[in-house]
């Protein structure tokens, strides 16, 4: 880990967050197909309340369908997604270690469901199922978890380098101001 290192942790650190989540997401799903099927069949974990059930998502998230091309914008939009996240991570500064950790585990969340989409035009497996009675959110998977997960954080780590920016930006403005009504007044 060298001190360029964006947030602090090498590539390897990063990449070991990442494809933990893929591998997590990918052996979760594995065992929702073989042991939950038929699909739409509810499983009761925890009551009604947590439930497993096996459903295909052939859009993105909460069923977000946009026609017989679906799979192939989702799949490109991923590949976007992923250059913005890499992009963000190499523009990190060595202290940023939450904001690549953020970072990585959107990145898990996204390839884990890029798998599934390239895999099958089935579409992404979901198996969570949480609600009670009619009122249900929608299905998802351990990639869905990371991907909202590390955006939450990566939302807020934004909006305070934001707050932080437009603080030292007003501080240098007060500087400046004060140090022209100096040169004014020496004069």
């Amino acid at each position: 880990m060298g001190r360029s290192d964006p947030g602090g942790l090498g590539p390897a650190a990063a990449l070991s967050i990442t494809g933990g989540i893929v591998l997590a997401d990918a052996f979760t799903k594995l065992l929702a197909v073989d042991r939950l099927a038929p699909v739409h069949t509810p499983h009761p974990v925890i009551g009604e309340w947590l439930r497993w059930t096996l459903v295909y998502n052939p859009g993105a998230a909460f069923g977000l369908h946009l026609g017989p091309w679906s799979r192939w914008i989702f799949i490109v939009l991923t590949f976007v997604a992923l250059a913005v996240l890499w992009s963000m991570y190499r523009q990190s500064e060595p202290a940023a270690r939450v904001k690549v950790v953020a970072l990585a585990t959107i990145a898990g969340g996204a390839i884990g469901n890029l798998v599934d989409r390239v895999r099958s035009s089935r579409g992404v497996v979901d198996f969570i199922d949480v609600g009670v009675g009619g009122w249900r959110w929608p299905t998802f998977n351990i990639a869905d978890i990371a991907v909202s997960c590390g955006a939450i954080v990566l939302a807020v780590i934004l909006w305070r380098e934001d707050v932080a920016a437009e603080r030292a930006a007003k501080a240098a403005r007060i500087s400046d101001a004060t140090l022209a009504a100096d040169e004014r007044g020496a004069s």
